[in-house]
C-alpha cells in the first residue's frame, strides 16, 4: 500500500535554495571523510529561533562561526580565535544551544586528545535581531568546560538539548576499538561530569577470533517528544582476528539502549537496566538483549551513520553494508562498499520487533547516510554525494525511491543535517563541501529542500 492509496501525503523534496558559506573552505581528505562535513558532526548545522547557524574551518585553518535568518541567502560570519591544529578530519566543530540561557556553545579540533571550547555570552540567541554578531559576543576558547577537563582523549562531540532546557554533551574517552562513551551537562550556569555509560572490556567472538577491547559506535542519540533518551549504536572490536580477511572493519551488529532519566539509567529493547552513567555498571557487549540487527564483522558494516525518533517515540536508523548475496568484505572496506554496499532502514514497530528494509540505490561511496523524518514520519535517507530516498509511512517504508540525484551539487560525500529546522520549519536542510584534489580549498554550500506540511 502507498500514501496515495490510503490518503496519506506522500513523501517529496522540493528544492527551495542554495547559499554559499564559502568560496575556498579548507579541503582535505582524511579518514575518508571531511573534517567541514562529518556524519557524526552533530551539530555542524543548525537552526534556533528562527535563525539558522553553521560552523567550519576556511582555508586558512581559521574556525568560524555564521548565521541567517531562515528563508534568507545572507550569512553573517565571524572568526574566532582558533585555527585547526592538524589535518584530520575527526577534529569538527559541533554547535549547541543551551535554552535556559540563549547561550551557543562550539566544541572542536579534537581526535583522542584535548578539546577546545567556547560559548557565546547569555542571551545570544534569545534575541538574535537585536544581539550585536561580533567576536566580542563569545568568550575565549577554553581547554576545558569552564574549568571542568573532562579527559586528554576526548573525540566524537554532540550535543543534545534535554526537554528541560539543559545541554547535554555526548563524547568519547578513550581511543578507537578501546573507549568509552560520556556525557556532561550544563544546567545553565556550570557544566557536571555525568561519567561514563558505556564499556569497553568483555570478551567478543567471531566465527575467526576472539577481542576483548572495543569501543561503541553512536548512530546517533536523541530525545523523543515524550523524554526519552534513545541511542542505536554498533560495536568496533580492537582485535582484527574477528575478521575473516584483512582490509575489513571489525564493526559487529547494530545495538540498542534507551533511557528514562536523562542519560543517567539505561535500558535495553525489553526495558531491562543494563548501565548506569558514571558507575562501574556500564552498558558492555556482554549485556543481554542489547542487539537488534545481528551481522558480523565480515560486510563493512559502517559506524556512526544515523537516527531519528518517529512522532510516537519509535527510534528509527540508517545502516549500511555490504549484503551477504555479495560473500564476505574481503578486498578492502572502501572498495567493497563502493563496489557492493547499500544502506538500510531499520525501525522498531508498534508490535516491539524491528523490521530492516534495504534502499535499492547503490551507495556507489564508502561513506555515510543521514536520515530525516517529515512531520507525517515518512522518512527520507540523504545518501552519499546529496541524493535523497523517501519512503512513505503508508507504504510500511518498503517503497523506497529516488526523490533527488543529487544534480548539480558536486558534493564530496557526507553531509551534516539541519535537524531542528525540519521539525520546526518542516525544511530539510544539509550543508555540503563540493569535491577537490589534494588540498585545494572548494566550496561550501548549504542547500535546502521542503518537505509536505
Amino acid at each position: 500500500m502507498t500514501a496515495a492509496d490510503t490518503g496519506l501525503v506522500a513523501p517529496a523534496v522540493t528544492l527551495l535554495g542554495r547559499t554559499r558559506l564559502d568560496a575556498t573552505a579548507l579541503y582535505f581528505v582524511s579518514y575518508d571523510g571531511l573534517v567541514n562535513n562529518n556524519s557524526f558532526q552533530k551539530n555542524g548545522l543548525f537552526t534556533h529561533g528562527g535563525h539558522q547557524y553553521a560552523a567550519w574551518y576556511t582555508a586558512t585553518r581559521e574556525a568560524v562561526v555564521a548565521r541567517r535568518k531562515t528563508g534568507t541567502s545572507h550569512w553573517s560570519t565571524l572568526t574566532l580565535p582558533h585555527r585547526l591544529k592538524s589535518d584530520d578530519s575527526h577534529n569538527v566543530i559541533c554547535l549547541g544551544a543551551s535554552r535556559t540561557d540563549g547561550r551557543l556553545h562550539l566544541v572542536m579540533d579534537a581526535h583522542s586528545d584535548g578539546f577546545c571550547y567556547v560559548k557565546s555570552a547569555a542571551g545570544l540567541l534569545d534575541d538574535p535581531a537585536h544581539t550585536p554578531w561580533t567576536p566580542s559576543a563569545f568568550g575565549p576558547v577554553q581547554t576545558t568546560l569552564d574549568g571542568l577537563p573532562l579527559t586528554t582523549q576526548f573525540t566524537y562531540p554532540q550535543f543534545i538539548s534535554t526537554p528541560e532546557g539543559r545541554l547535554q554533551l555526548s563524547y568519547r574517552t578513550g581511543i578507537s576499538g578501546d573507549g568509552r562513551n560520556a556525557l556532561a551537562e550544563y544546567d545553565g550556569s556550570s557544566w557536571t561530569d555525568l561519567g561514563e555509560w558505556t564499556s569497553s572490556t568483555g570478551t567478543y567472538s567471531s566465527a575467526h577470533g576472539s577481542s576483548t577491547a572495543r569501543n561503541m559506535y553512536l548512530h546517533g542519540i536523541d530525545y523523543d517528544t515524550n523524554g526519552t533518551l534513545h541511542a542505536l549504536f554498533t560495536w568496533r572490536e580492537q582485535n582484527p582476528a574477528v575478521l575473516g580477511a584483512d582490509g575489513g572493519l571489525t564493526n559487529h551488529d547494530t545495538g540498542y539502549v534507551r533511557s528514562d532519566d536523562r542519560g543517567r539509567t539505561w535500558r535495553n529493547d525489553a526495558g531491562t537496566v543494563v548501565g548506569r552513567t558514571g558507575t562501574s555498571d556500564t552498558v558492555a557487549v556482554t549485556d543481554a538483549g542489547l542487539v537488534v540487527d545481528a551481522l558480523s564483522p565480515d560486510h563493512a558494516l559502517m559506524n556512526q551513520e544515523s537516527q531519528w525518533t518517529d512522532s510516537a517515540g519509535l527510534p528509527h536508523a540508517i545502516i549500511s553494508h555490504v549484503p551477504e548475496r555479495h560473500g564476505r568484505c574481503t578486498a578492502g572496506y572502501v572498495a567493497d562498499r563502493t563496489a557492493h554496499g547499500r544502506a538500510f532502514h531499520l525501525r522498531k514497530e508498534v508490535s516491539g520487533g524491528w523490521r530492516k528494509t534495504e534502499i535499492p540505490v547503490p551507495l556507489g561511496s564508502s561513506r555515510r547516510t543521514k536520515l530525516v523524518l517529515d512531520a507525517h514520519d515518512n522518512a527520507y535517507a540523504v545518501l552519499p554525494h546529496g541524493r535523497i530516498a523517501g519512503a512513505s509511512k503508508a507504504g510500511a517504508y518498503t517503497d523506497w525511491a529516488l526523490l533527488f540525484d543529487g544534480h548539480g551539487l558536486n558534493a564530496f560525500g557526507e553531509v551534516v543535517i539541519d535537524e531542528p529546522r525540519v521539525a520546526a520549519e518542516g525544511v530539510l536542510s544539509f550543508m555540503y563541501q563540493e569535491t577537490s584534489s589534494g588540498t585545494t580549498p572548494s566550496a561550501l554550500h548549504v542547500v535546502d529542500f521542503g518537505l509536505p506540511a
